[in-house]
């Protein structure tokens, strides 16, 4: 096992000690690093699902909006 050393605000250190007191404070630092990971390639996948999205909307045909209202009208039962 690794040892990590990070500097954090004096407040912060206390108000984590004081809310996690007499609990093992490596395994919940370990548990709120690994969410981090996860928050973060999260956001990578949405950040280049939207990439996609644009870059499909490039090449996607354009509709007016008579051409849409049309389309919906035809779609009704």
């Amino acid at each position: 096992m690794s040892t990590v050393n990070f500097s954090v605000p004096d407040d912060v250190k206390a108000l984590f000690n004081a809310t996690f007191e007499g609990q093992n404070k490596s395994a919940i630092i370990a548990e709120l690093m690994r969410e981090a990971v996860e928050r973060e390639h999260q956001r990578r996948r949405r950040q280049q699902a939207y990439a996609r999205i644009l870059a499909r909307r490039e090449s996607a045909p354009a509709f007016t909006e008579t051409q849409l209202r049309a389309a919906r009208e035809e779609g009704r039962p």
